[in-house]
């Protein structure tokens, strides 16, 4: 099977707001103004999704949404999408399900447009299945509170290939896709897109930008985009490439300044897919990018939950990459030093018990990589 012309969400604007990462005040509150100037650019240029979690930010994404979004705009305007958690903060199955309730009344809604089952991983389906998450999630539909239902995903193939042969009534699903990760032997990217392509199931894309990393990437990596002379941001190659893909509904990018958003528009506004010389410049970055070596960490911060030294992992492995990519080892151990004091902790103050790698979705090597940060930039 392969997608048919009129899939779901082949029509959709190719670029979604992610609201994961929005501005903050300085004192940790959301800066509700410039995210509405965010969205009125975002809604202006005829993008409508949105997509937000319980999770995020401890809910105050879904909040801001609503007060920036759905109190501001007509309902038939835009669609929104939240998910439903149950690994972080170890709730119940009654907890979970609840997570509904509360994620509509943040967001004010009387239905959702998407909901999706939230961060499916090797280590965590088992949870969803005891709960009964997914006869769950289908009542919901036909009760008509959501209108499509899914889960993201950060597993392999063939994981996905069970879930998909499982449920083959599932609408769309939720991948992490990048230039960076397409053959990557833990994200799989491309594997799991001929997965979902084989089952005819559309999907969103979350982490084109790899968190950021790719908005800036290598020097090397640059230096190929630079030579193509279109004077587009880096980021702009990103999204563009992953928006060409086919079953695409749309791709999440999770801004976090209005000139964020502004860059994004400009380029996805009137989107058209890669032309066959663009595909052969990210071939050459992707290239490039093969010989960097870095800390894959997407920023996601689900290692921090239930750390019980409140470590700020992600914040010491964007010092370390400082470092890794851009041989910056005075800015990496300021960046280090600064995080910290932030925290009141260091690296070194790990006590290995290894719920952080068991969070994560990268599956990365956390407690190796925290041994290396504390002999190298403390």
């Amino acid at each position: 099977m392969s997608y048919a012309s009129d899939y779901l969400g082949y029509d959709t604007p190719k670029l979604g707001f992610g609201m994961m990462r929005l501005p903050k005040l300085e004192d940790g509150s959301m800066d509700l103004p410039q995210i509405c100037d965010m969205v009125d650019e975002f809604m202006g240029a005829g993008l409508t999704y949105f997509d937000t979690a319980y999770v995020y930010d401890e809910g105050d994404s879904e909040v801001a949404t609503c007060k920036a979004l759905v109190e501001r705009y007509p309902r038939d305007s835009f669609t929104v999408t939240t998910k439903a958690n149950a690994w972080l903060g170890n709730p119940t199955a009654e907890q979970t399900k609840a997570q509904l309730k509360t994620s509509m009344e943040r967001l004010g809604v009387d239905y959702l447009d998407y909901y999706l089952l939230h961060a499916i991983q090797d280590n965590n389906q088992q949870m969803y299945d005891e709960f009964g998450l997914w006869d769950w999630i289908r009542d919901l539909k036909r009760e008509g509170v959501i209108r499509r239902w899914g889960f993201s995903f950060h597993a392999g193939p063939e994981r996905l290939e069970r879930l998909l042969t499982a449920y083959p009534d599932i609408d769309f699903i939720q991948l992490q896709v990048n230039y960076a990760d397409m053959e990557d032997p833990e994200v799989q990217s491309r594997a799991n897109m001929a997965v979902a392509e084989a089952h005819g199931v559309p999907f969103t894309v979350m982490e084109p930008i790899k968190g950021g990393m790719l908005a800036k990437p290598p020097r090397k990596v640059r230096e190929v985009f630079d030579a193509a002379g279109t004077g587009l941001s880096y980021a702009s190659w990103a999204i563009r490439y992953v928006a060409s893909m086919p079953g695409i509904i749309t791709v999440l990018s999770g801004m976090s300044t209005l000139a964020q958003v502004q860059d994004n528009v400009s380029y996805m506004r009137d989107f058209k897919p890669l032309s066959a010389s663009e595909q052969d410049v990210v071939a050459a970055a992707q290239a490039e990018l093969a010989k960097v070596k870095s800390i894959e960490c997407t920023g996601c911060r689900y290692c921090c939950e239930g750390c019980p030294m409140q470590i700020p992992i992600p914040d010491f492995f964007k010092a370390m990459n400082r470092k890794m990519r851009f041989e910056d080892e005075a800015d990496a151990k300021r960046r280090y030093a600064n995080s910290c004091k932030n925290a009141g902790v260091t690296a070194d103050d790990c006590i290995q018990c290894g719920q952080c790698e068991d969070a994560c979705p990268q599956r990365l090597p956390i407690m190796s990589y925290l041994d290396q940060i504390s002999e190298e930039l403390e």
